[in-house]
C-alpha cells in the first residue's frame, strides 16, 4: 500500500513524504502540488495538510471541532471563511464578505493561505484519492487522544513528533531526506504525520472531525481526517 503526506513549505512549494505499506519511502519537493502529485501515481490515499471543502455560510464544523480537541495547540487550526470570501481577489473585500457571512472578519493569517488553498481544492475537485488533514489532529491521536505540550518549531516539539512517528506510527525518519533535506524540520514532520494519516484512510481506520460531516454545495463532505 503505497500513501503520500503533503504540507505547503513556503517559496518551495509543497513537501511530499511517501509510505509504503506504512513505512518511509521518500520525500518530493514541487513548486506546483498537481505535479508532485504526478510524481507518486501510485498512492492510494494523500493527506494534504489544507482546508479543501469549504461551505457557503458560517465557520466549518470541522475546524471548530478541532480546535475543541486540540486544547493548547487549538492556535495551529485556522477559521476558515465561506467559499465566496476566497473568490475575492484583495484581503478587504474578502474580510468583508467573510464578516457578512460568519459575524467576523476573515484574519489575514487565513487569509495568506489563498494561493496555496485554492491551489490545494483545485487538486482535490480533479481526485477523489485527496483528503483533508491537519497535523496536530494527527500528532493528538499518535500521543493517545491528548494534545502535545510543546509547539512543533521548539526543540522539544520537534523531537517528541519524531519519537512518536517512529514509536507508535512505526514510521522511521532517516537523517538524510534526499529532496527534502533543505525544507524546514516541523514542514517534514507535517508531511509525515499527514502520510501516517493517509495510510488510515487507505486501511479504513481513519478518525474524522466532526464524526457527522457537513455537506458543502455539492454535497461533499467538509471533514478533517486523523
Amino acid at each position: 500500500m503505497n500513501v503520500l503526506g503533503v504540507d505547503a513549505c513556503g517559496k518551495q512549494g509543497w513537501v511530499g513524504i511517501r509510505l509504503t505499506d506504512g513505512a518511509y519511502a521518500g520525500s518530493v519537493v514541487d513548486l506546483r502540488l498537481d505535479r508532485l502529485i504526478e510524481r507518486v501515481a501510485d498512492a492510494d490515499a494523500i493527506g494534504v495538510d489544507m482546508p479543501l471543502a469549504l461551505v457557503e455560510r458560517g465557520w466549518r464544523a470541522a475546524d471548530l471541532g478541532a480546535r475543541a480537541l486540540l486544547g493548547v495547540r487549538r492556535s495551529s487550526v485556522f477559521l476558515v471563511a465561506p467559499r465566496a470570501a476566497w473568490l475575492e481577489e484583495e484581503y478587504g473585500a474578502a474580510a468583508d464578505r467573510c464578516q457578512e457571512l460568519t459575524g467576523n472578519r476573515l484574519s489575514h493569517q487565513a487569509w495568506a493561505l489563498r494561493p496555496k488553498l485554492l491551489e490545494a481544492r483545485e487538486c482535490w475537485l480533479a481526485d477523489e484519492r485527496i483528503h483533508e488533514v491537519h497535523p496536530e489532529l494527527s500528532f493528538r491521536t499518535l500521543a493517545g487522544g491528548e494534545p502535545l505540550p510543546y509547539a512543533k518549531k521548539t526543540w522539544r516539539g520537534q523531537n517528541l513528533r519524531r519519537a512518536l512517528l517512529a514509536e507508535a506510527g512505526g514510521l522511521v525518519l532517516p537523517d538524510e531526506l534526499g529532496e527534502a533535506d533543505r525544507v524546514p524540520v516541523d514542514d517534514v514532520l507535517d508531511a509525515a504525520v499527514a502520510a501516517w494519516s493517509a495510510h488510515r484512510i487507505a486501511r479504513g481506520t481513519a478518525g474524522r472531525v466532526p464524526e457527522e460531516p457537513e455537506r458543502d454545495a455539492e454535497g461533499r463532505r467538509v471533514e478533517i481526517r486523523h
